[in-house]
């Protein structure tokens, strides 16, 4: 099943690019993503008791994290619920309480005794009340007020939390609060996401141990025949054609990673907009910038995050064409295999490096050989 959100309202938008590889815009087609985005749906449905509803996701950058909350919090309004979707930040709670009046306001008939009047939005988002008053309580008083007067509607909550990190003390006061709501039998759901290694970090907190009964998935590699069919389906629906030689090509170059496919297909797409159908030579010209946007935008930044150890594990990978042994990069590492299980370890969090059987490795981000070996001579 491909989750689709159409995208072409007439003939007017035909040649307009369909792809989408800016951060956190949802893409046409949610490809790879089917089986978790239908558990999350049929949470909604099902409501408490299903452990969907409590979820967390980790991904390395550029894997489709925030996309995916977009998708699922436009899946829950589908099904009556609203949404509150924030970064963790601070001052992320208010945001979230403000988020979600925001999004009561059809629902909502007073809070506190106060009846919403209006909304302004200027710089920041104001509320306008008749006879008002300051809020009172803390924000889990003000966060049940509210859920009070949504479950008078049979309104769920759904709160997503992009970004996650531990040293955040409103992102532990959050998770902490949650619990609270859940424990009360409120209709409320909570969607994180973050990398890898700051959701191990904050899984890994003793104030916040009840996220260890969240439901937990990893966002990895695509399967190329995913890829083919949403690039392809993009395509057809955008209005025009790809030839199988010229998709093949676009498909080895995205390598499984949903922003490359983004990428791809948007630079394939604009190197010539008025015609018919992309050829081989659209594609070669397209996957070329989107390889260089590639090491720009995320492969450089997850470079800079590696330690001296990582870099080291990295550069014993390279002398194999696919995959590594652990002994083997031991052994050009000069240390012990548990020595180097350490860095197996931190590289895997960091979804740069992936193991698809046991005791051996390969580069799992598109491009990231490559880049490392530039690294390295330079």
């Amino acid at each position: 099943m491909m989750l689709a959100r159409p995208f072409w309202k007439g003939i007017a938008m035909v040649l307009h690019n369909p792809f989408t590889p800016s951060f956190g815009i949802i893409p046409p087609y949610m490809a790879g993503r089917e089986d978790l985005i239908e558990e999350l749906s049929n949470a909604f449905s099902n409501g408490l008791g299903d452990p969907n509803l409590s979820t967390i996701v980790s991904g390395p950058r550029g894997s489709g994290k925030t996309a995916l909350l977009s998708f699922v919090a436009e899946e829950a309004a589908s099904q009556g619920w609203i949404s509150a979707n924030t970064t963790a930040a601070t001052g992320m709670l208010e945001d979230v309480l403000d988020q979600a009046t925001v999004a009561a306001r059809d629902f909502l008939d007073s809070l506190d005794g106060k009846k919403l009047k209006g909304i302004t939005i200027g710089q920041f988002v104001g509320f306008e009340w008749d006879n008002e008053t300051p809020r009172s309580g803390n924000w889990r008083t003000q966060m049940n007020a509210l859920l009070d007067q949504l479950a008078e509607h049979e309104v769920g909550l759904l709160i997503t939390v992009d970004e996650v990190r531990v040293d955040l003390e409103e992102m532990r006061q959050l998770a902490r609060v949650y619990q609270h709501f859940v424990r009360e039998g409120r209709k409320v759901a909570l969607l994180m996401a973050g990398l890898p290694h700051a959701v191990s970090a904050l899984l890994g907190d003793e104030s916040v141990s009840f996220l260890r009964r969240a439901r937990k998935h990893a966002l990895g590699r695509i399967p190329d025949n995913d890829v083919r069919d949403a690039m392809s389906i993009t395509i057809v629906q955008g209005g025009r054609a790809i030839s199988p030689t010229a998709l093949d090509t676009a498909v080895r170059a995205v390598d499984g990673f949903p922003y490359m496919m983004q990428l791809v297909g948007y630079r394939v797409w604009a190197e010539r907009p008025a015609s018919k159908e992309i050829s081989p030579d659209d594609v070669a010209r397209g996957v070329e910038l989107a390889r260089r946007e590639m090491m720009e935008g995320i492969l450089e930044y997850t470079y800079r995050e590696l330690s001296k150890g990582d870099k080291r594990f990295l550069a014993a990978m390279l002398p194999d064409a696919k995959d590594s042994s652990l002994a083997d990069i031991a052994e050009r590492m000069g240390v012990k295999s548990n020595y180097a299980s350490q860095y197996k370890r931190r590289l895997l969090e960091q979804g740069v490096i992936g193991e698809y059987q046991k005791g051996y490795v390969r580069f799992d981000m598109p491009s990231f050989r490559e880049y490392l070996q530039t690294q390295l001579e330079g």
